[in-house]
């Protein structure tokens, strides 16, 4: 059982013309080999874009990709075709064995957090496929699924409460807003993140209107 605080402060930034990108995890330029990965979650990056600024075509293979879009809208640009992924929606690509696919800012500046999943157990499939969905939070018991690992929304109003659930592995990260002091940390502002292994079910208090983004893996 342990809990981690990962700070917005101390993810590697990197910048681009007309993009800002932060990296939760070992990337790039920036290796760290004591925080390679947490689970099957190998990338969770926030990426601010400019106006049609992006990243252009480029290739992966074995990877599930979710993205979800803070603000503006996002083009992507895949095996599918083309497709605008608004705020407050999730976007899924599954990699396959290999595709190409390029994602720029559609409206305005663009904000939106991406998370790379490994492929271990064959998530991927051969054919590469890539999905919008709407977004969805604790108020319609939706979310994101995939074989041993799911995806919410939780979204508190200033003062409110919620609970965190018990989980192998637990990722929540603080999009918007600020979480109270409590017995697990000091307050934990926009960009930061908890990391629980094998924790049980805790409760957080939003010190301002928040926006969580939960990862459980099974």
């Amino acid at each position: 059982m342990s809990v981690e605080i990962r700070r917005g402060t101390g993810r590697s930034v990197e910048r681009e013309t007309g993009r800002l990108s932060r990296h939760s995890f070992s990337f790039g330029s920036t290796y760290d080999p004591d925080n390679l990965r947490f689970g099957p979650m190998v990338c969770h990056d926030d990426h601010l874009l400019g106006p049609g600024r992006g990243f252009d075509t480029h290739r992966h293979s074995n990877l599930v990709i979710v993205s979800y879009v803070v603000s503006g809208a996002l083009r992507h640009t895949g095996p599918t075709g083309s497709a605008v992924v608004g705020a407050g929606r999730f976007a899924v690509l599954h990699t396959g064995d290999g595709t190409d696919h390029s994602e720029v800012a559609d409206e305005g500046p663009t904000r939106f957090v991406q998370t790379w999943l490994t492929d271990d157990d064959g998530r991927a499939a051969d054919a590469a496929s890539y999905d919008v969905l709407d977004g969805v939070d604790r108020a319609d018991g939706g979310g994101v699924d995939l074989p041993g690992a799911r995806l919410t929304v939780v979204r508190l109003s200033d003062g409110e409460t919620g609970t965190l659930p018990a989980a192998p592995l637990l990722h929540v990260y603080v999009v918007r807003g600020a979480l109270l002091r409590s017995s697990l940390a000091e307050p934990l502002q926009e960009g930061d993140a908890f990391r629980f292994t094998d924790e049980p079910a805790h409760e957080v208090t939003a010190g301002v209107d928040t926006e969580l983004l939960v990862w459980a893996f099974a």
